[in-house]
């Protein structure tokens, strides 16, 4: 079992499968050391969670756990990118978070540190990371987050 694996283990949570792109673009891209993740919604294995808007008919929690889901997403992508072996993840750059929510919702920055913490607890000091969090009036399949990432790679 990878390290990765063991910390999301420690909060209950396992890897899910790298989602294949649903439209014309790719999962993943690398350039250098460079590797930028497309932004992941929170279905895990395929199966719809976490539908909603933020201040409609979600909480600040529920929320969370999408950004968490979203960051799994991530990780597993991250993963493909480096043919598996997490020893390729320098660390991640920055995440940028989506939130769908209503006008009068301020806190997309509460909701997206579900994402930002499970990439802290997966990769330790690696997983620290410059980040936004913005809100947005709709989001692809009425999900309640999108979340993607950079990470530096070693070649």
């Amino acid at each position: 079992m990878s390290e990765i694996e063991t910390r999301l283990q420690q909060w209950g949570l396992a890897l899910p499968v790298a989602a294949a792109p649903a439209a014309n673009y790719l999962p993943y891209t690398l350039s250098g050391t460079t590797l930028y993740i497309a932004g992941q919604i929170p279905f895990l294995n395929g199966v719809k969670a976490h539908i909603g808007r933020l201040g409609e008919n979600m909480s600040i929690e529920d929320g969370q756990k999408a950004a968490q889901a979203c960051a799994l997403n991530i990780l597993a992508q991250a993963l493909a990118g480096v043919g598996g072996d997490e020893n390729r993840l320098v660390r991640c750059l920055k995440l940028g978070g989506f939130v769908n929510c209503t006008p009068a919702f301020d806190q997309m920055p509460s909701v997206v540190n579900g994402a930002s913490d499970l990439i802290v607890h997966a990769l330790g000091e690696r997983g620290k990371h410059a980040r936004f969090a913005v809100g947005a009036p709709s989001l692809p399949l009425g999900v309640a987050v999108e979340v993607d990432a950079i990470f530096e790679i070693t070649v």
